[in-house]
């Protein structure tokens, strides 16, 4: 066996010691991006190195491995990757001013470093700090509205019941409101996505920096059936919701920008259709266009909006010729 092949295996039998209902097929593969054939010889390899392998069915018709072997998680692999990457969470977390996440995740770091010995320590932290110096300028380029912590804090006591928030939105003086929060979008404007229940039963976008005060209350309810933050993201461009506007978009980019075009992901739906001349045509739905137009702008006249109608008007007119570079 070779030694990526052992490292391999070490790693998956760590995360079939940790996880309390064993690991999937399914989720080795993503853990070590292999095929699910490779997978099945890593859980065979399990079964013949490891002693106490146990298997089990789960309710999803998905077999699970399971090591009980305690000493196990005294094998400490390398952990100069692990502080790093706590390291840039935490950043994330204080930037968004998400302050709980940010302690919990100082929790967890300075706890691995604390079982690690005291060479291995240092040497982890100095080598995360070397990255951590190269990357701090680079995080999280461009402007970005700053949220209030105490609202942070608030929103994702709500989210965790689900508990229900008495928001003041707006204005200080503005007459508060009973909102069911199911998610938050995380940008450079960051949105509660809420149910108000006096406003009928569509989801809305309130603004976080237009909070002026929220309050979790102690008052339960249910979420939308089937309701995914994901799916309900990618309706929108940006963040705009406007189901008026929800539908096709068809972009058309130049020869000359096709190729820096087919290096972004506009959309996480799009689909993309290389032309004989050159030019790349991109398709997705959503809805946000004034989002599009702000971003359209960047691409001058190397772009033309092929569908709605309505987008290409907005845009037609400030498609500019004289910029020097592409986005």
């Amino acid at each position: 066996m070779s030694f990526a092949k052992a490292q391999d295996l070490l790693r998956i039998a760590l995360l079939a010691s940790a996880r309390r209902g064993g690991i999937s097929l399914q989720e080795i593969c993503a853990a070590l991006n292999i095929s699910h054939r490779t997978a099945q010889r890593m859980t065979d390899a399990l079964e013949a190195t490891f002693a106490n392998v146990t298997t089990e069915d789960g309710p999803d018709r998905r077999r699970r491995w399971r090591l009980n072997d305690p000493a196990l998680a005294r094998l400490q692999p390398r952990q100069e990757t692990t502080v790093e990457a706590l390291e840039i969470a935490v950043r994330a977390a204080r930037e968004d001013n998400r302050l709980r996440h940010a302690r919990a995740l100082e929790n967890l770091r300075e706890g691995l470093i604390a079982r690690l010995p005291p060479l291995d320590a240092l040497r982890a932290e100095a080598d995360a700090e070397a990255v951590l110096s190269a990357l701090g300028h680079v995080a999280r380029p461009g402007p970005k509205v700053v949220m209030r912590s105490d609202i942070t804090d608030a929103v994702i006591e709500g989210l965790r019941g689900p508990f229900r928030l008495r928001i003041v939105y707006g204005d200080h003086d503005a007459t508060a409101r009973i909102v069911e929060p199911h998610g938050l979008l995380i940008g450079p404007r960051s949105y509660l996505v809420a149910l108000q229940p006096t406003r009928g039963d569509g989801l809305l976008n309130f603004r976080m920096d237009r909070i002026v005060s929220a309050e979790c209350l102690d008052e339960t309810f249910r979420l939308i059936p089937g309701f995914s933050l994901d799916d309900y993201a990618a309706r929108a461009f940006g963040a705009f919701q406007d189901p008026d506007q929800y539908g096709e978009i068809i972009w058309r980019f130049s020869p000359s920008a096709a190729a820096r075009a087919a290096e972004f992901r506009f959309h996480p739906h799009q689909q993309t259709e290389l032309q004989q001349d050159g030019s790349l045509i991109v398709r997705f739905n959503a809805a946000g266009w004034l989002e599009m137009a702000w971003h359209l702008y960047q691409w001058g006249d190397a772009v033309e909006v092929l569908a709605p109608e309505r987008l290409r008007a907005m845009t037609e007119g400030y498609r500019r010729a004289d910029f020097e570079a592409l986005p």
